[in-house]
């Protein structure tokens, strides 16, 4: 018998994210790079305008908090935790008229501290910060999110 390969972790999220979570999957919102602490999503303009124009606040929204399970994806023994978010702050830096890019990266020291406290304690908080992007590379948003690891069954 062969090994079998595991798909990328951006073909996963972007699996599950139909099921998932639905809206995020009609909005548009594709992860573009997942690996171990670090994801990026985008979403297109096309679709996602408000009243005046530009990107809908909540697609922008979206776009970042998806961040936080892409990143536990990728990063976190799935088999046993799975996150949610807590807290998200957002703050809108200037109007998205093109698709955008949102990423987070999490430290290697701050992913060991939340798997040890996971594993010891049944759950771990951690923060992501996220930047969004529009396709010139002008920050239209950021976040920051308190995220949680939790045990499964806890």
């Amino acid at each position: 018998m062969g090994d079998v390969d595991t798909p990328p972790f951006k073909d996963i999220v972007n699996g599950a994210l139909e099921f998932t979570i639905p809206i995020a999957h009609k909005m548009g919102i594709q992860a573009v790079e997942v690996r171990p602490g670090f994801a990026a999503t985008s979403v297109p303009a096309a679709g996602n305008g408000n009243h005046f124009g530009v990107m809908y606040a909540g697609v922008l929204f979206t776009v970042a908090e998806i961040l936080g399970g892409a990143i536990a994806i990728a990063t976190f023994d799935t088999a046993a935790f799975y996150p949610l978010v807590k807290d998200l702050h957002i703050f809108f830096r200037k109007p998205a008229k093109t698709d955008v890019r949102a990423e987070a990266t999490l430290s290697e020291e701050e992913i060991s501290r939340v798997t040890a406290e996971a594993i010891a304690n049944g759950k771990a908080d951690f923060t992501l910060r996220a930047v969004v992007t529009d396709a010139d590379g002008v920050v239209v948003a950021d976040t920051e999110g308190l995220y949680q690891l939790r045990a499964h069954g806890k």
